[in-house]
């Protein structure tokens, strides 16, 4: 666009750049300013350059900066803009309304005065009625980071009000709104979404990964994403760049890698930027130089000090180098122009002078010129170096110095200055050119070149001026040898002659050399392991190799990495299933060991169903220990995945995890048979479930051994707490009795065998135990302890109404909504206020204030110390006395029978 401003002609260019998001999707990006109130001219300036910025933009990189516009302007070309990554600015301007409409996030990035990521202020003249009046934000449903400040709008309604701490995801973020217009709000999320849904039910949530709503449950269903659109989906990040290769044993580039620019993930970053890592950088960070590899420029650390031009002597304001501008060229590597009088250290790391280094005055305390020890090129033109009458010169000192472009070399009038005259200047020269007044100083003066350089010459006394070396080098400096067969570090010999260290991995050999050439790969011995052809200090711990996971190696006798068992998912000392370090790590964490056996199918036989259940079927059958002929009557529960997306061919750490628990209320696992169906294998229960027990027995159930059973599955269940394992079906059918007055846990674990993923758990099973399940679990298929805790209040009332179903008069369906309502299961009648209100409160919507088991176990001993107290059964006595299992009579009454109070939770 052509501007004239103040009579002077300008112009501008826009870059608009059209990124491919997707193969369906093409977005318009555009840059956003940084100009704040600031005025680029007047009024009809500041709006076409708007204009011209922004017309057909998607979204903006970087601020949407909108002031001092007058009324009268058409802004129908912002009715696209759907992101802003910084921050939105209306300010100061007279227009009525902004189409913003299609807006749905600001992240922003930057923010303006460092705290608002949306600010709208004095958007009304001082005179007059117009003003804005609309915000326009219909869609704006998401502000990433900031706060928002809508301030002194006099004719501003709606927009003011809204609910903005819904809208912003920074809780701590200042919202700053006073002196607008009519006050008017409402909230339509329900509030176990935090503020993102599609509809006002407490199932209509948006994914975790969505910002700006949503139109559905799934990643691809977001307006907009939290973190990175990946292909039109939401993903905390994007693919990553490195996996390990198994075949080669290194971290290599993943094909399928994708570059973080902006919130966007992209096969290729814009041509205008660098890759840098994982994301498109408009520039490189000072540590790191830009290079271009197969047709991509990238960012890579510099080897040494990175690429700085400097300007040097010559321009009207900068004829020499002072004390007033020596300090510019500190880390400069190329000086783009002249140097007559450079001074001190801050030269040694010039590599490049673009024109004549000319030295006609030098410090008398300086015999040499090794300021410039780095300097390699000279490019010259009539002259490239001009050194004269300087009488302290005993050297050049110029020892990196291999190429004079053009120009001639004049050393002239140097009284003192020798080796010089033994430099082959022709070889320095790119071209054939000619030099003159070299004057040579006389040889028995003893200044003469060190016997490692070569007949080349030399810049100065010692092995470390040569032109270059008769034999090898090392770090700049002529030996004789390299650390070939003796000394440390060993060495092999490069391109060159210079001697070059073996990996640090390599093994010093005696008599023969320890490496053929740079890097881990060649060494002839490793000095600690080897994987493939690599040798490394530790063989491979939980690298990525992009395919089917971690990757965890081990070392065997000979020093070679060799894969661990691939059920091994923390390392291991050895091949086998046994030597995982996972389960050792357990048994000195917990003082236990894995108690649970690896079984063969051959080793279980089956005689007959005992009954199925949600995730399975159980079987009375034997179990034959290989090698032994002795049978061990089991219980085999079979679990197989309906919908076919799981086997068990594989053992998991989950479990190992399994089988390493050992309680006293918790059913021991015995072992573990893996195949396309998983047969769990424990001890035989000869009495059943305490759901068939309560039924059979009702009528002789006495108030302590229930609460005693309360006290016991409390702690089983605060057992299971502690090893992190989340039962998920807890209910009275799946607790067994060891025997009369002992009950233990079962099915723990089994629902994570199946569902390790949560957010897969649909329910369309009709077994599905809607009714014992928290609401969080059934609307958002979320576990935790204190889901458990519900179905622990589910399972005590079974228990208290002699084995009753809950909700009998409802459909399973049915019980999501009947528990938005607030309807509860009702008082069983031998329950005092005490032990319901215990229910009551493990029903609790609020999972944070739910009891916890240590607490429940608690409570329960307590009142298993008082029975009568807190349960009120009538029972009908068939005898006076009965004999329990350690030999002593008790009476058959509420509080006569020994409690659990004994037991420390």
């Amino acid at each position: 666009c052509s501007l004239l401003h103040n009579g002077i002609a300008c112009l501008c260019i826009l870059v608009v750049i059209f990124l491919p998001i997707s193969a369906h999707v093409l977005s318009v990006v555009c840059p956003g300013t940084q100009n704040g109130l600031s005025s680029t001219g007047s009024q009809e300036i500041q709006y076409n350059l708007i204009k011209d910025r922004y017309d057909g933009c998607e979204i903006i990189m970087g601020n949407l900066e909108i002031t001092q516009i007058e009324s009268c302007r058409d802004f129908s070309f912002l009715k696209a803009i759907r992101e802003v990554t910084g921050y939105v600015l209306i300010a100061m301007n007279h227009f009525q309304e902004i189409p913003l409409g299609q807006l749905r996030v600001i992240r922003g990035n930057s923010l303006y005065e460092r705290r608002f990521a949306l600010s709208v202020f004095f958007n009304y003249p001082k005179d007059g009625s117009n003003g804005l009046r609309q915000l326009g934000l219909a869609n704006l449903t998401e502000i990433l980071e900031g706060g928002v400040q809508i301030i002194n709008n006099k004719y501003l309604n709606y927009g003011p009000w809204v609910f903005w701490r819904d809208i912003i995801r920074d809780n701590g973020a200042l919202i700053d709104i006073q002196h607008n217009g009519e006050k008017v709000t409402k909230t339509v999320c329900a509030p176990q979404c935090n503020g993102r849904c599609f509809g006002t039910s407490p199932r209509d949530c948006c994914h975790i990964e969505c910002a700006a709503g949503c139109k559905g449950p799934l990643d691809v269903d977001c307006f907009a994403c939290r973190h990175f659109n990946d292909s039109e989906a939401c993903v905390p990040q994007c693919p990553q760049t490195l996996i390990y290769n198994k075949q080669t044993f290194q971290m290599e580039t993943n094909p399928n890698a994708k570059y973080q620019y902006g919130s966007i993930c992209v096969s290729q970053c814009p041509t205008h930027f660098v890759v840098d890592g994982s994301s498109c950088v408009s520039a490189c960070p000072p540590d790191k130089m830009e290079v271009e590899r197969d047709g991509q420029k990238q960012c890579e650390f510099c080897s040494g000090l990175c690429p700085k031009v400097c300007e040097g002597t010559g321009a009207e304001h900068r004829q020499t180098v002072d004390s007033s501008n020596i300090d510019s060229f500190i880390n400069c590597t190329k000086i783009q122009g002249t140097i007559y009088r450079p001074l001190l250290e801050v030269f040694h790391t010039v590599r490049e002078i673009t024109d004549i280094l000319n030295i006609q005055s030098w410090p008398e305390e300086l015999n040499d010129l090794s300021v410039f020890s780095s300097l390699t090129t000279i490019q010259g033109r009539r002259f490239s170096l001009m050194v004269m009458r300087i009488h302290t010169l005993t050297s050049l000192g110029l020892r990196s110095l291999r190429e004079i472009s053009d120009g001639s070399v004049y050393i002239s009038q140097n009284a003192n200055l020798c080796y010089h005259h033994t430099v082959n200047w022709l070889q320095l020269f790119r071209v054939c050119l000619s030099f003159s007044h070299v004057v040579a100083c006389a040889v028995a003066q003893g200044h003469v070149c060190d016997p490692l350089c070569s007949d080349s010459g030399c810049w100065g006394p010692g092995p470390d001026q040569c032109l270059s070396c008769r034999n090898y080098s090392r770090e700049g400096t002529c030996v004789g040898s390299c650390h070939f067969y003796t000394g440390a570090p060993r060495e092999f010999a490069g391109p060159d002659g210079e001697c070059v260290a073996c990996h640090p991995e390599c093994k010093h050999q005696t008599g023969t050399s320890s490496c053929t050439a740079l890097g881990a790969d060649k060494c002839l011995a490793c000095a600690n392991l080897q994987d493939g052809p690599f040798c490394m200090s530790s063989c491979p711990t939980g690298v990525n190799d992009g395919q089917t996971g971690l990757i965890f190696k081990y070392p065997n006798r000979q020093g070679h990495c060799e894969p661990c068992h691939h059920n091994c998912t923390q390392g291991c000392s050895g091949p086998g299933l046994n030597d995982c370090l996972e389960a050792t790590r357990l048994a000195v964490k917990k003082g236990t060991k894995v108690h649970a056996r690896i079984l063969r199918p051959a080793d279980l036989k089956k005689i007959k169903s005992l009954g199925f259940g949600v995730f399975g079927t159980v079987h009375k059958g034997v179990w034959t220990p290989e090698g032994e002929t002795v049978k061990i009557p089991v219980s085999i529960k079979t679990i197989q995945d309906s919908s076919g997306r799981q086997t068990f061919t594989e053992i998991t750490d989950h479990m190992l995890s399994m089988g390493s628990l050992d309680h006293p209320y918790i059913v021991r696992l015995l072992g573990i048979c893996p195949g396309l169906s998983l047969q769990l294998v424990t001890q035989l229960s000869s009495q059943g479930s305490l759901l068939e027990h309560i039924r059979h027995h009702k009528n002789s159930m006495d108030p302590q051994r229930l609460l005693n059973w309360c006290v016991q599955i409390a702690k089983g269940m605060y057992y299971l707490e502690e090893h992190r394992m989340v039962h998920r079906n807890l209910a009275a059918r799946n607790i067994l009795l060891k025997n009369d007055y002992q009950v233990q846990i079962s099915d723990y674990g089994v629902a994570d065998l199946l569902y390790p993923d949560d957010k897969k758990y649909i329910y369309t099973d009709t077994k599905t135990p809607l009714k014992w399940m928290a609401l969080e679990s059934i609307l958002f298929r979320r576990y935790t302890h204190q889901s458990d805790v519900w179905s622990y209040g589910v399972t005590v009332w079974e228990m208290m109404s002699f084995g009753a179903e809950p909700y009998a008069s409802v459909q399973p369906q049915e019980v999501p909504s009947l528990l938005e309502k607030g309807e509860r299961l009702s008082q069983p009648h031998i329950c005092t206020i005490d032990v319901y209100m215990v229910m009551v409160k493990c029903w609790m919507i609020d999972e944070n204030i739910r009891p916890t088991f240590k607490e429940l176990a608690s409570d329960f001993t307590r009142m298993a110390r008082d029975p009568p107290r807190y349960l009120v059964i009538k029972v009908r006595l068939l005898s006076s006395f009965r004999l329990e299992p350690t030999g002593l009579w008790w009476p058959i009454s509420g509080s006569s029978q020994p409690s659990e109070t004994h037991e420390k939770v």
